[in-house]
């Protein structure tokens, strides 16, 4: 008995859940991320994990300096959490020179000059997509360091989404994208690697 209840195991679990699970963790893109910066409802990090989940994304980036880091119940989009990792971050340079480090494109969300419209950005390379506080945007340590930018075009008054919303917008573009290259069709780790993913999920 686990502390949440049964814990069950590889052998109980049905077959076609085992191959439920190994179609997700085939269709996820490693070279797909999102770092999030001190944003400050869990409501919308709970979201945005889900977003995630979703689109294929295996893990984000928490980057956590100034805000609370989120408390992340176990109900409704929360229970995302169990299909997505999460890296915890205090340092802003050693969290993007990483990630550069083994090739990934960096872009924040934002409304500077040189900003392009999402749909201008190519979201089949190795990509890390910023999002900053709901208040503020990108904090100054980060901005610093990532000087390109993405937008959603928008046609109303209003001049941004909500950062859960705009996260969800992101993700199903880059899945356009990467669906009409089929990259979702493609195993994205070794099968060896895919095979004992399986076997952990199967337990949770």
């Amino acid at each position: 008995m686990g502390r949440n209840g049964p814990v069950r195991s590889v052998e109980t679990i049905t077959e076609r859940r085992l191959e439920r699970i190994r179609t997700v963790l085939f269709r996820r893109q490693q070279d797909l991320t999102l770092i999030l910066c001190n944003i400050h409802d869990p409501h919308n990090v709970s979201a945005i994990l889900r977003s995630c989940d979703a689109f294929g994304v295996p893990k984000v980036h928490l980057y956590y300096t100034t805000e609370p880091f989120p408390l992340l119940g176990k109900r409704s989009s929360a229970s995302a959490k169990k299909w997505v990792s999460r890296q915890r971050h205090r340092d802003a340079g050693p969290m993007i020179r990483s990630l550069r480090e083994v090739g990934h494109q960096i872009i924040g969300t934002g409304f500077g000059p040189g900003a392009r419209p999402l749909t201008e950005c190519d979201l089949t390379r190795p990509t890390a997509v910023v999002l900053g506080n709901e208040h503020r945007g990108m904090d100054p340590e980060v901005a610093a360091l990532v000087p390109d930018q993405l937008y959603v075009p928008m046609q109303g008054m209003i001049e941004s989404l909500n950062v859960s919303v705009a996260a969800a917008v992101i993700l199903y573009e880059a899945w356009r994208q990467r669906t009409a290259k089929g990259m979702y069709e493609q195993p994205g780790m070794p099968l060896e690697e895919l095979e004992e993913l399986v076997r952990e999920w199967a337990t949770k």
